[in-house]
């Protein structure tokens, strides 16, 4: 059973970078508001495909909830019901929580998309937490732990929620992603509680000081990235040729950290060498940090392809899951395993 538990934790994890991924994605192509309610789209749980579907019918039957869109408003069914042949105001009630009524298929099926792996991932997460008890007297933490995860799952869809009705605030879709980051951390601890060989390095005050102080940087770095990406949804909406053309302080600010963070991985990684260790995750880090970096350099001097986005998001996102994991690593007491 604790396999089970193991695999499901794997693939929880798995589903969960999928969605940051296909959230930056969402972010990438402004596809936020293609479904302008929540949980449903358009007051469907399988979206419309094209604009029609959205139109006022006589004689046809619909659902209390179901959208349409008439006059340039949201209009939202209030009960179930079949429509006359002229249009009544009583069976309809206005949508007061933004006044977005455009209907964009493109935009639709992506943020449609990214919710469906929203789902799927809470579903792992479920049964993920439903096989922790039957692992709790191997590790009691493990059920506690996948609870905290469950009920953080329900936090950051509650939150997908607000965003949507917000018209994408930006502050809240930065919080919609620090949410993640910690449900991130929940799922590589229990990873790493699970993994039978890990090493640790008892003792060592200046390894471990050195990456804190590393963790504690990216956070910071992730933290005025999207500051910085917050600038860039704005000029989205503007006409210039470049979006960081004039670029605010904190984007110098920011690109100047990320040679610090590489600094500081180079002290760790000539420490870990000093002490003879070959830390798998730590050489993963520095590639990560690597790629980041470079990705970060498309954006700027190739004015944000396409995919360089996404891309330096996700790179983001699994480079502070290893972290958290070389973290509890060096923080073990577990018996000492070369890696």
């Amino acid at each position: 059973m604790e396999n089970s538990f193991k695999i499901s934790v794997k693939i929880s994890l798995i589903l969960v970078y999928l969605v940051i991924a296909a959230g930056s994605i969402v972010r990438m192509t402004g596809s936020g508001m293609g479904c302008p309610d929540w949980p449903k789209c358009f007051g469907y749980w399988i979206p419309p495909t094209e604009r029609a579907q959205l139109d006022w019918k006589p004689d046809h039957q619909y659902t209390k909830g179901q959208v349409i869109i008439l006059k340039e408003e949201l209009r939202v069914a209030n009960s179930d019901f079949k429509s006359p042949v002229i249009f009544k105001d009583d069976n309809w009630d206005f949508y007061t929580q933004h006044d977005y009524v455009l209907f964009n298929t493109y935009h639709t099926w992506i943020e449609y998309l990214n919710r469906l792996l929203g789902a799927l991932a809470g579903l792992a997460v479920l049964i993920m937490t439903i096989l922790s008890f039957w692992s709790w007297k191997i590790n009691v933490t493990y059920p506690i732990v996948s609870i905290l995860i469950l009920l953080g799952m329900g936090f950051q869809a509650w939150l997908g929620k607000t965003v949507v009705d917000s018209h994408l605030a930006p502050y809240r879709i930065s919080l919609h992603m620090g949410m993640a980051l910690l449900i991130v951390l929940g799922l590589v601890f229990l990873l790493f509680s699970i993994e039978r060989k890990a090493f640790s390095i008892p003792g060592n005050t200046a390894l471990k000081t050195w990456a804190w102080f590393a963790v504690l940087l990216t956070l910071f770095q992730i933290g005025l990235g999207t500051q910085v990406r917050q600038f860039v949804d704005l000029q989205m909406h503007e006409p210039p040729v470049k979006w960081l053309d004039p670029a605010p302080i904190k984007f110098y600010v920011h690109r100047t950290l990320s040679l610090l963070v590489f600094g500081v991985h180079l002290i760790l990684f000539w420490m870990l060498r000093k002490m003879k260790r070959n830390v798998k995750v730590f050489n993963q880090i520095l590639g990560l940090i690597g790629l980041e970096i470079f990705s970060g350099i498309l954006m700027f001097y190739l004015d944000f392809p396409i995919s360089s986005q996404p891309l330096h998001l996700i790179i983001a996102a699994l480079l502070f899951g290893a972290q958290s994991f070389f973290i509890l690593q060096i923080m073990s007491n577990r018996k000492s395993y070369d890696l």
